[in-house]
């Protein structure tokens, strides 16, 4: 058994501002840690990018700030 098996990865999760509110935010599942994406803010009127370090996909690409954490711990 590989330590993935014993130890599987926590997904994280992506918080994103949403259009029509300054306080509400967007939450969506990523499906890989948080360590394996990376964030680049935006500066002026460009958009903030999350990438996928495994591959290099653009996973979220909008308005900004945007945070990537660990899931709430359930209970």
């Amino acid at each position: 058994m590989s330590q993935a098996e014993f130890f599987p990865a926590e997904p994280a999760v992506l918080y994103t501002p949403v259009w029509y509110s300054d306080t509400e935010r967007e939450v969506r599942l990523l499906p890989l840690a948080p360590g394996d994406d990376k964030v680049t803010p935006g500066h002026g009127a460009k958009r903030w990018t999350v990438t996928s370090l495994k591959d290099g996909t653009t996973v979220y690409s909008g308005i900004g700030p945007v945070e990537i954490r660990r899931p709430p711990a359930a209970g």
